[in-house]
């Protein structure tokens, strides 16, 4: 089998395009000071460079799932990767902030195309009793982006320069474009009827709540523009995902989402479980972060440096975890990196402090190694295990999905609570408007106020703490994995038709 469908090189190559995207889902955030001081923007016109690449990236998840069953996940996954390597060609030569917004829109869609052809492919091409090894390689890819992000943007901005974060991708997109061209079968397509009353609910539903819940801090919560509110694009949002729900359940045709998939126990507790850690794993680094560099006084690319333990020894683990989950229930073990992750938080929580000797910080950010290598590979894994191929990426765009919705809600709920913790711990700012917060000092805090801003930020990372362990009792909950009956004769006819088309190509 592994040597008809040659599923090793196409794994790396598509591993390649996967971390890319990734990274530039963080990236950008060291970048900002200097976007606004070269593009002449102000503080608002800068968070839309990440908001509305993180909007077409969230987006268009479940529909991109479903072309790639439709149309083939290799040829998704080439037209994805050439829009993305364009728009950020298109990102670096941007003259002005809206063209910059504009170039970040036509680049997280590309991510969007890409994404869930890559967990796809990996669900095709390996069988489901050998597919935890490289479910970990994908798993450490997503684990370890999120961490290089931070510190590759900030060696190139102070290098080379803001534009260089875009740049960079364009000889990566080439290579991997290459790569990808080459070792990715192009697999068998299965004739779906597509669901457009489906897709335009799906599109809706999510673009109103996912925008509701990310620009809900930048509107306080409130009004946006006349009776529009943050909550009422919220509340609609919701409303219009149960009324797609309801057009699913009801639909005579084809589904957009095949809601069969959540009769398989282990795939829908997968979905609950991976949205806490999409939610605690955007929300964690943001009070850790500000804590190293408004109390500490670090710079972005030592604050960043901070998490390399975490990063090398997930990146080191993953693969090793991957293997050992093909033959253990992966439910202990992903319980047992969820709860790791609990760990090393509520440590963190307790090591903020303005006294505390700052090595100490890299035990938990070891800790947090051990906990991610446990974590991605186990859980997408049991995701992915009973997923017939015909339905692999309608289940990749549902799992995407979640994970995306888990990070924007983290992004905003940590958002809110520093707000809040931060007017509970220093006095009023000047203007009386609550609590003084590290941008009311011009970007220094003094040394009076240490102690209670350090209070706040290790008050604030115990939100994602206490939902990650939400994730460890839902893993608890997973089936023993079914024995593997006839996928392998299955697979290996298809691959052999795909060895046979890809024999035919021209090297």
């Amino acid at each position: 089998m592994e040597n008809v469908a040659r599923p090793w090189p196409a794994l790396w190559s598509l591993v390649i395009g996967f971390f890319m995207i990734l990274i530039d889902t963080t990236i950008v955030s060291v970048a900002n000071p200097r976007i606004m001081e070269g593009l002449s923007a102000d503080i608002n016109s800068v968070i839309w460079v990440t908001s509305a690449y993180l909007l077409a990236y969230a987006v268009p998840l479940l529909i991109t799932g479903r072309l790639g069953d439709r149309f083939g996940p290799k040829k998704l996954y080439l037209s994805g990767l050439v829009v993305f390597t364009l728009a950020s060609l298109w990102c670096g030569l941007s003259g002005d902030i809206g063209t910059l917004i504009m170039a970040r829109v036509l680049q997280g869609f590309g991510a969007a195309v890409m994404t869930p052809q890559t967990m796809a492919v990996i669900t095709r091409i390996f069988p489901p009793d050998r597919r935890g090894a490289a479910m970990g390689i994908w798993g450490a890819t997503a684990g370890v982006a999120t961490l290089v992000g931070p510190i590759l943007g900030g060696v190139l901005v102070d290098g080379l320069g803001w534009e260089w974060i875009f740049f960079i991708n364009i000889p990566v997109g080439v290579v991997g474009f290459i790569l990808a061209w080459r070792f990715v079968p192009s697999l068998s397509t299965h004739p779906h009827k597509f669901d457009i009353p489906g897709v335009l609910l799906s599109a809706a539903g999510l673009f109103l709540l996912v925008f509701g819940i990310q620009e809900g801090e930048t509107y306080n919560w409130g009004t946006i523009t006349g009776p529009i509110t943050v909550w009422g694009l919220i509340i609609a949002g919701i409303a219009v995902l149960v009324v797609f729900v309801l057009w699913q359940r009801f639909n005579k045709g084809e589904p957009l989402l095949p809601l069969g998939l959540f009769s398989d126990r282990n795939f829908s507790l997968a979905n609950i479980g991976i949205t806490t850690v999409g939610f605690t794993v955007t929300a964690f680094s943001l009070p850790l972060i500000f804590y190293y560099q408004v109390v500490r006084g670090l710079t972005p690319t030592q604050s960043a440096l901070m998490m390399v333990p975490m990063a090398v020894i997930s990146g080191g683990l993953a693969p090793v975890v991957g293997k050992i989950i093909d033959r253990v229930n992966p439910k202990y073990i992903t319980a047992a990196g969820l709860v790791l992750m609990s760990v090393a938080l509520f440590w963190n929580s307790a090591l903020m402090h303005p006294d505390t000797p700052i090595w100490l910080f890299l035990l938990p950010s070891a800790v947090l190694g051990f906990a991610n290598a446990g974590i991605w590979a186990p859980m997408s894994t049991t995701a992915t295990r009973n997923l017939p191929p015909r339905q692999a990426g309608a289940g990749s765009g549902v799992y995407n999905t979640t994970r995306q919705i888990g990070a924007v809600l983290g992004s905003a709920a940590i958002a809110v609570l520093i707000q809040a913790r931060l007017a509970a711990e220093l006095p009023p700012a000047p203007g009386g408007a609550g609590g003084a917060g590290p941008m009311s000092f011009g970007g220094t805090l003094p040394e009076a106020l240490h102690e209670g801003f350090s209070t706040a930020m290790g008050q604030s990372i115990m939100l994602p703490a206490a939902v990650i362990l939400l994730g460890a009792a839902v893993a608890l909950f997973f089936a023993k994995p079914k024995a593997v009956n006839g996928w392998g004769a299955g697979a290996a006819r298809a691959a052999a038709g795909e060895a046979a088309e890809d024999a035919a190509r021209p090297a």
